[in-house]
């Protein structure tokens, strides 16, 4: 009988989704609008959500990511999701902290890294157990692995990663804060990457018609790639930036 896949959760969204669930908004007499949530709601709403999960991938090997507080994008580019000003529902802190005590062996997180790029580092890491990333966001779309994501399981080899990593470079993220190339939608980018030849040569002529550098194009794709085994120095617990060499 073979051992079930360990599950890289992306914790950021499950927890998320159970304290915006136990969440209430009251109105006070005089006007006052107070918000409160039930904490121990959003904890059965966060094993609700595991226990599914699961059932569904047939294992209970869990390994439950977060995201540090010191993200390395916004050095490379303080807009990176600078316009992100709305509040986490009222209790995500109380969660989270209970979520840490609760599973200390099985909850990980680093600093610099978003729960995206720990998750992709996870799944691509040598020799590592057989694992599936669970997550809905479609960033993961960028990692050679096995997905888990809007309730499809997927397998994502390294070349369909790469050309969903380079679709991003061109078309940018809004959710993100990143713009990536001028006057390329996703359309126009599914074209320029069909079209047969090295990818990131395609990607960086498109920038430099649009009078943009190379130094431009690859912020743009260091914005857009989650980070991949090869590019975590586990040593100095640092990202390895990507450069076009390593194409």
């Amino acid at each position: 009988m073979s051992k079930p896949p360990r599950l890289l959760i992306d914790a950021d969204g499950l927890l998320f989704r159970a304290v915006a669930a136990a969440e209430y908004e009251a109105e006070w007499d005089d006007g006052v609008l107070v918000a409160s949530t039930n904490i121990n709601q959003a904890i059965d709403m966060f094993k609700s959500q595991v226990d599914s999960i699961g059932r569904e991938l047939e294992s209970d090997d869990h390994v439950f990511v977060l995201s540090g507080s010191d993200n390395f994008r916004k050095k490379l580019d303080p807009s990176y999701k600078a316009h992100r000003t709305s509040r986490k529902p009222l209790g995500y802190k109380k969660l989270t902290d209970w979520l840490k005590e609760t599973y200390p062996d099985r909850v990980v997180w680093e600093d610099v890294l978003e729960a995206d790029d720990y998750l992709g580092i996870l799944a691509t890491k040598p020799g590592a157990p057989d694992s599936i990333i669970v997550s809905d966001d479609k960033d993961l779309q960028t990692i050679p692995c096995t997905l888990f994501r809007l309730g499809v399981l997927s397998t994502i080899d390294e070349v369909e990663a790469d050309r969903y990593w380079f679709l991003q470079t061109l078309t940018g993220d809004p959710a993100d804060g990143y713009k990536g190339c001028p006057g390329v939608g996703p359309v126009t980018a599914e074209k320029l990457l069909a079209k047969p030849g090295e990818k990131w040569e395609i990607v960086r002529r498109e920038f430099l018609k649009a009078g943009l550098t190379e130094d431009q194009a690859v912020l743009q794709a260091r914005l857009a790639r989650i980070l991949r085994y090869a590019d975590w120095d586990s040593k100095n617990r640092l990202p390895i930036l990507w450069t076009p060499q390593t194409a």
